[in-house]
């Protein structure tokens, strides 16, 4: 369907009965207004707002438009993460090709506490304003912002809080108690590793890039470097806080509202109500954390095929297990780019596991190393250690360096390229093990080989959970997760993106060439990949905006028990996001 003809659908829609869908709700949209329209809420009602809220709500604009200081200090820290997330204005992904850009609400209020955010859902039901929730601003979907909206921003809600022995509330009598810590929803993944890993000495399953918010990353599912051994996050969550559509805060875990708790666990943001709070179940904490990276370069199709193959192998046979996690990388010059973590073994356990795939590669000189396969490891409690880095590897991070920013604030260096950046397209499947058996494999490398001409090819081993113990695969079955996380033994990721976008931004520009060329890519590669893997879900966090099938590849089967809930605890659809359980029509 040509975008004219899809415009033209879409303007027929509000004529349709709204029970076209067998599975949509049958009561009409929750029609938005918008400023300038009647109904919009007036200067008082606003001011009424505001007041409630303890003066907390303001009108946001972008720094790169502001006064010459405000565009000073924001061209200058455009790179970095913390100040980009600082802004209640901008988001972390600048936007998307033909899709949406990052553009600052009508109003914003900047919470403080569960109280403050139920006071904005009750307001923006009565007067029908569309509400928008963002906590790290990272979301591809740009389901975090909203022109003509209320934003609820949880940046100020960041409190960390370490339980020695947690129970849930209104659990029965004899619930073991167990270890945990307690995130406001506006706390970063380096939040929570610096007070649970670094000065805690334990370990909370999170994300690998240390600006996402927690309440993002959970409710997505939430994988981590590490989740082949600890699950997602959502499956480590024991309870949380949140206000429903209603206005009430409600605190909800296995015990007092299972259903609606269940739907936190992947369901997706922004579906069923504004999350205030985590608990997240932490672990002993691993001898030590590494990493191992490597390149190498093959001199034909044929040799690269070969190499695709073999490494693929090697995985199965040697890494597909809980001890390793990350990327490796097929790139479209026929390149094998290798970033993996280990956990609980040392470099020279890493180094040797890897060993007999280097000596394959050495003995065939239609491979150039490009960079040798070399690990690092640290005290696991160093991990995500700022201090640590800075005195002995302050090539691999990149500080906050803001004066009085908290010294504890580092993003990975690798990481930096998604600050603000502009994606032409993306897409993502979940590849199932039987891929893996050798009547497959040869069929699985031809497929990646292929698509990396197209668009580079990354799989995500962290991002599916074959070969994870059976303690992190019960917990994510228990997920709303599409369970077919369950059986894939990695995660495949195509993408192509350009510089940041933000408005006022200096030079900002979209080459609509360069960006329609990289959306084509990675379309091509993505259906070739969908080719050897035709039923492949997909991560919602990380997922293509224009997925046709995004209900069954979010959520599979799960689909249904999340849209009951969706029905039952948001009938008026007060909580609507792009491809969100409910947002049918």
């Amino acid at each position: 369907m040509d975008r004219r003809t899809l415009l033209k659908a879409a303007l027929a829609l509000p004529l349709l009965p709204w029970t076209l869908k067998a599975d949509a709700f049958t009561a009409p949209p929750f029609a938005r207004v918008r400023p300038g329209r009647p109904g919009w809420p007036s200067a008082d009602q606003w001011d009424a707002l505001n007041r409630e809220v303890g003066g907390r709500l303001s009108v946001p604009a972008s720094p790169f438009l502001g006064d010459a200081a405000s565009r000073a200090e924001a061209v200058a820290q455009r790179g970095n993460a913390f100040y980009i997330g600082d802004q209640p204005a901008l988001t972390q992904t600048s936007g998307w090709f033909g899709a949406w850009d990052s553009r600052p609400s009508a109003w914003a209020l900047a919470a403080e506490s569960a109280d403050d955010i139920a006071a904005a859902v009750r307001f923006a039901r009565r007067h029908r304003v569309r509400l928008v929730v963002k906590g790290g601003g990272h979301s591809y979907q740009g389901t975090s912002c909203a022109p003509a909206s209320l934003l609820v921003w949880t940046r100020r809600m960041n409190r960390v809080e370490l339980h020695d022995a947690f129970v849930p509330e209104g659990a029965r009598p004899g619930t073991a108690p167990q270890p945990a810590v307690s995130l406001g929803a506006g706390a970063m993944w380096i939040d929570a590793y610096d007070a649970v890993t670094t000065r805690g000495g334990r370990y909370v399953q999170g994300g690998g890039c240390t600006t996402v918010g927690v309440a993002g990353l959970v409710t997505g599912g939430g994988f981590g470097s590490f989740s082949k051994r600890f699950g997602s996050a959502a499956s480590n969550l024991l309870e949380a806080e949140l206000v429903t559509a209603d206005g009430r805060i409600r605190v909800v875990n296995a015990h007092t509202d299972p259903d609606l708790f269940w739907s936190l666990k992947g369901g997706g943001g922004g579906n069923v109500g504004v999350v205030t709070r985590l608990t997240l179940r932490t672990h002993d904490l691993p001898d030590r954390f590494g990493g191992l990276s490597g390149e190498i370069a093959a001199d034909s199709d044929a040799s690269f095929l070969a190499l695709t193959h073999e490494v693929l192998r090697f995985y199965r046979e040697t890494l597909c297990n809980p001890t390793w996690g990350e990327q490796l990388r097929f790139t479209h010059d026929r390149r094998l780019v290798v970033s993996m973590v280990f956990q609980g073994i040392d470099k020279a356990a890493a180094e040797a596991a890897w060993a007999p795939f280097v000596a394959w590669v050495n003995a065939r000189p239609a491979y150039a190393v490009r960079r040798p396969l070399r690990a690092l490891d640290v005290g696991a409690r160093h991990f995500w250690d700022a201090a640590f880095f800075r005195e002995h590897a302050p090539q691999l991070i990149v500080p906050d360096g803001r004066p009085g920013a908290p010294s504890s604030h580092f993003v990975w260096k690798g990481d930096q390229d998604q600050i603000g950046w502009y994606i032409h397209g993306y897409a993502s499947a979940w590849l199932p093990s039987a891929l893996l058996r050798d009547d497959a494999l040869r069929s699985l490398a031809t497929a990646i080989t292929e698509a990396a001409g197209h668009s580079s090819v990354e799989l995500h081993v962290n991002k599916g959970l074959y070969g994870a113990p059976p303690d992190a695969i019960a917990a994510s079955r228990d997920t709303a997760t599409n369970p077919a996380v369950l059986d894939a033994f990695a995660l495949a990721i195509v993408g192509h993106s350009g510089a940041p976008n933000y408005e006022g931004l200096p030079g900002a520009h979209v080459d609509t060439a360069v960006a329609r060329r990289g959306a084509d890519d990675v379309n091509a590669a993505y259906r070739r990949l969908r080719r050897a893997a035709p039923r492949a879900g997909s991560y919602v966090s990380e997922s293509d905006y224009f997925q046709p099938d995004w209900q069954d590849a979010f959520w599979g089967t799960n689909y249904a028990r999340l849209l009951a809930i969706k029905r039952k605890h948001d009938p008026e659809r007060v909580f609507v996001v792009h491809h969100g359980v409910g947002s049918e029509g």
